[in-house]
Formats: structure tokens, C-alpha cells, sequence
């Protein structure tokens, strides 16, 4: 198995006494679209001023391709390409211009320079304009233009600050193409976003933070299992009588809920579709339809930090 392209271990900052992150482990693997999740202040951002080595660590380790970002700021960056939540380009100047002042000032050599930004405005679909002024582009396009900026230097990981924020759905869709673009690439990406939707659709796994704390971590599933009870809910659509009764018999149902005359969600440990069609037949039931509801990062978020409250 390969190592982890982004790996920390008991990785924490203090400032004073303030911890903003506290004995992080962690590892984002090649490829892997990561999210990291969790309220203003939770530790997010100072996490990825870490491992992009521009705040120094107080305790513990980060690897970003077995560089110490510490030790070797200079080579973590020509590894990292990055999209900060407001991306800052000078008005005046053409797309082409911000992006060869940028790989200028990355020490890009000018013949690769030229080639990379004909490469990354075609990558987000901005050749066409990009001898225009970039005030007059709109949100979106100025998204797209920061995206071509984060890879200009080829990197080998890419960490988007709230890439979509103030995008209509529209521009949020052909966004979120573009990540998947780079996940196919085998572009390792971090996105840290308030858009909870967004996240679940685009992210293998995702980070809860919570006080500086990894809380949770995983697939939205495992997630989902871990805070919501239960790994799957089947939604079914039946008629027939003494159905809910058969069903809640059903070996790996935990509950049964009904939500309508014909309508029930099953919350059960594992996909036993099968055992649940055959159980309506076999109550003289007519099985109208049959699926699975994903579980819901937006009430993996919600309940997660009602308990945490709660709990305090």
C-alpha cells in the first residue's frame, strides 16, 4: 500500500494558551477528495496553514509527500497549489497577465510558463477570455481563474477554501466537474466548504472539527452510521396488511418508521433488500418499490453538534 500523501500525526498548535488544533492524526491518501467540515474557529484553517507550512507547529508531525513543510517550506510548495476562499487578482489585468505574474513569481522558466497557462485556462474553460480584463468577469469565471492559478505549478495537491461560495448552481455545477476532473488526474484535493450538499456529492471522505478536535471521520455512510444509528435506511413501498409487523421480524432491521399508508424506512445495519422483498411476498404484500436513502451529512452535522451541545 502507498503512503499517504498527506499524513499527521499527533499534529498540534497552540497559541498561548489557546490550542487551535489538538493532536490531529491524519491521512488523505493519493487522489482522495477530502473535506474538512466544522464551525468558524474549529481549527480547519490553521490545520491547512500547517501542513502548507506557513504557520510553524507546536507539537507533533505533517508529511505533505514525506516533505516536512517545516523543514522544507520551499519544496511542500512547489508540491501544493492553493484556492483561498477570496481570490485576489489585479482588475486591470488580463487573465493571462495574473497568471504569468503568479508563475513568475513561482520561478516558473518562461517557456513552460506560457505552456502551463494556455494548459490550466483550457483546463477550466477560460481560453477564450483570456485576453480579457478580469474586471469583467463574473463570480464564476473568477472561481474558475483561481483554480487555473492553484495549478499553474502542476501540483500534486490542491487545497480549495470555499470554492463555490456565491456561485449560482449553475457555476457550483461545472465547479464541482472541474474537482472530479482532478480526482481522475490523481490530484490529491483538501476542500474546506460551509456547503454541506456539496461536500457529501464530491468527497470520497470528509473531517468533522469540532474545539480544534478531529471529531469524526469517514465516508458520509460511516459517518452516518456512527452519529444517526444504523448503516443503511431502505425506503419501501408496499401494500398489504400486517406489513410493519413482518418487517420489524426482519433479522438486521433495528426500526421500522412508517411514513405514509404505503410508505417505510427501515433503519437496519446492512443493504438486506432481498430478505425485505421476499418477507413482503411472503406476507401476501404487493412490493411497490424498493431503495436505499443516503445518509444525510446535513443531519450528520446537525446531530452531531446538538449532542456535542448537549453533552457540554
Amino acid at each position: 500500500m502507498s503512503s499517504p500523501v498527506i499524513e499527521a500525526k499527533g499534529l498540534t498548535k497552540r497559541y498561548g494558551r489557546h490550542v487551535a488544533v489538538d493532536h490531529l492524526d491524519l491521512a488523505i491518501k493519493e487522489g482522495e477528495v477530502f473535506g474538512l467540515l466544522g464551525p468558524n474557529g474549529a481549527g480547519k484553517t490553521t490545520t491547512i496553514l500547517m501542513i502548507m507550512g506557513l504557520t510553524d507547529v507546536t507539537e507533533g508531525t505533517v508529511r505533505v509527500l514525506g516533505l516536512d513543510p517545516a523543514r522544507q517550506p520551499l519544496a511542500v510548495k512547489r508540491h501544493i497549489g492553493y484556492m483561498p476562499d477570496s481570490v485576489g487578482f489585479y482588475d486591470n489585468l488580463t487573465a493571462r497577465e495574473n497568471l504569468g505574474y503568479t508563475g513568475r513569481l513561482a520561478g516558473l522558466p518562461r517557456a513552460l510558463l506560457e505552456q502551463r497557462i494556455a494548459e490550466t485556462l483550457a483546463r477550466v474553460d477560460l481560453s477564450e477570455v483570456a485576453r480579457q480584463k478580469v474586471k469583467t468577469f463574473s463570480r464564476g469565471m473568477r472561481q474558475r481563474l483561481g483554480l487555473a492559478d492553484a495549478l499553474l505549478k502542476s501540483p500534486k495537491v490542491v487545497i480549495l477554501d470555499e470554492p463555490t461560495s456565491g456561485l449560482d448552481p449553475h457555476a457550483t455545477q461545472e465547479f464541482l466537474e472541474l474537482i472530479r476532473a482532478l480526482k481522475h488526474d490523481g490530484i490529491t484535493v483538501i476542500l474546506s466548504s460551509h456547503m454541506l450538499e456539496k461536500v457529501q456529492v464530491i468527497c470520497d471522505r470528509v473531517a468533522l472539527f469540532n474545539a480544534g478536535r478531529m471529531a469524526l471521520c469517514g465516508s458520509v455512510t460511516e459517518l452516518g452510521r456512527q452519529v444517526l444509528g444504523g448503516g443503511h435506511h431502505i425506503l419501501v413501498e408496499a401494500r398489504g396488511p400486517g406489513l410493519e409487523r413482518a418487517l420489524v421480524a426482519v433479522p438486521g432491521i433495528i426500526r421500522v418508521r412508517r411514513e405514509g399508508d404505503d410508505r417505510y424506512v427501515l433503519e437496519c445495519d446492512s443493504d438486506i433488500r432481498p430478505a425485505v422483498a421476499a418477507t413482503i411476498s411472503g406476507a401476501g404484500g404487493q412490493l411497490l418499490s424498493l431503495g436505499i436513502r443516503q445518509a444525510s451529512l446535513e443531519s450528520v452535522y446537525t446531530r452531531y453538534f446538538e449532542e456535542a451541545s448537549h453533552a457540554a
